[in-house]
């Protein structure tokens, strides 16, 4: 990078966590799950979880002075002197292709003076033009696009919703479908975030698993050839991180915090009955531009997103929430962008805050080592190419997306 693109400047350490994690495990007794009265230093298979190959602290291990500080309040400041590069602003002009309605959820402010506050923001820290993923239909969505599109044409995009009332009714692939044409019309240039978390779009957990509403569903082939005509990508969201699935206990990889997503003792698709859904929807639907969010939810396993990336030339990737996957591999995440410059978008999906879009460009563009992240891993810079960062940042999105004039 260039040196006169870099201020250095203090950074403060990682912010705590949210609630606490259960203490216990599958290898311990109900009773030590719910008291923590085990020895876990003694369990074996915690010992290889906790130090791999090193079997051990190397120093005498037992009962310590931190013994009553809580995970959800660990926040450990590093003693690691290094680099600190403060990046104010994207190194190429970005559309950011994964947001969402923030400014109507922003608390003592009205949604109107919280958009154009946002909207400065966004200008400051090099955001061209945002997508919102509504994920709305009918009057909500008009309401939004008039929010949107009637104050700032220029720097939003608008996806729109799925239908998803009475989706047992005949009439249901012919609502869903003309509600889809009449958004377009009102301004929706793709559709999305559609999400499938284990118990369908309509994320009904009160329907019998036959009655659920999955992507691949025939009942949504009007729908999807609608998409397809109109040349409407979608934004679709399937499964989560596979921690969601694991228990929430000594073993679970993510904080407390995220444990609110943790589906362990959900009755939906497990993690892998999902990830395999997706083959499925592309294979299906070729001629639809299908962008799953998240790294398609499989950023800890990129030899399999490569494959699935090989296969079908249909799906595309944004990388919004998933600083971590790529923070925490920085050189695996480097080559897998750089493998396939063409296919990944840029996305945040965490709000409007000036210092998280600096954070995403510290991450992508800088090669600062050790530095704070949003879980408990640390991150380090992956110090991308030019090309790849201008193709991530606005040419993959300014190609695919459909940029029909409203």
């Amino acid at each position: 990078m260039k040196k006169n693109r870099r201020n250095f400047l203090k950074l403060a350490g990682m912010s705590a966590a949210g609630a606490s994690i259960l203490p216990g495990c599958n290898s311990g007794t109900t009773e030590d799950a719910k008291t923590g009265s085990k020895n876990w230093n003694s369990d074996p298979e915690w010992r290889e979880v906790k130090y791999g190959g090193w079997s051990g602290p190397g120093v005498p291990d037992g009962p310590g002075p931190m013994d009553s500080v809580l995970l959800k309040d660990y926040a450990p400041k590093s003693s690691v002197v290094g680099q600190k590069t403060f990046l104010p602003k994207a190194k190429y002009s970005t559309i950011d292709v994964h947001v969402h309605n923030y400014p109507g959820r922003a608390e003592e402010k009205e949604p109107e003076s919280a958009l154009a506050e946002w909207v400065n923001t966004q200008r400051e820290a090099g955001i061209n033009t945002s997508v919102v993923l509504t994920g709305a239909t009918g009057d909500e969505f008009d309401k939004l696009a008039e929010m949107y599109l009637g104050s700032f044409p220029d720097q939003f995009q608008l996806y729109c919703g799925l239908e998803k009332t009475d989706i047992d009714n005949p009439d249901y692939p012919e609502r869903a479908a003309s509600e889809l044409e009449r958004c377009y019309k009102k301004g929706a240039r793709g559709v999305g975030e559609l999400s499938d978390k284990g118990f369908g779009l309509t994320r009904d957990k009160s329907l019998a698993p036959d009655k659920r509403l999955h992507a691949d569903d025939a009942r949504l082939n009007l729908f999807w050839n609608k998409c397809a005509e109109l040349k409407l990508p979608v934004n679709i969201h399937i499964a989560d991180h596979p921690s969601s699935w694991q228990l929430p206990d000594v073993f679970q990889e993510r904080t407390p915090v995220f444990q609110r997503f943790n589906k362990h003792d959900d009755k939906g698709l497990s993690f892998e009955d999902l990830i395999t859904s997706l083959p499925r929807l592309l294979a299906k639907h070729p001629n639809i531009t299908f962008i799953a969010c998240h790294l398609a939810n499989l950023g800890h396993d990129l030899t399999r997103l490569e494959k699935t990336l090989d296969e079908f030339p249909n799906l595309y990737l944004d990388i919004s929430a998933r600083d971590y996957e790529v923070g925490r591999q920085p050189r695996r995440g480097a080559k897998f962008l750089t493998k396939y410059p063409s296919r990944v978008l840029f996305g945040t999906d965490m709000g409007m805050d000036k210092g998280m879009y600096q954070n995403w460009w510290r991450l992508l563009e800088s090669d600062d080592e050790y530095f704070e992240g949003r879980v408990w891993w640390r991150y380090y810079g992956l110090e991308l190419p030019d090309s790849v960062l201008q193709a991530l940042y606005h040419d993959n999105a300014k190609r695919i997306m459909n940029w029909t004039t409203v």
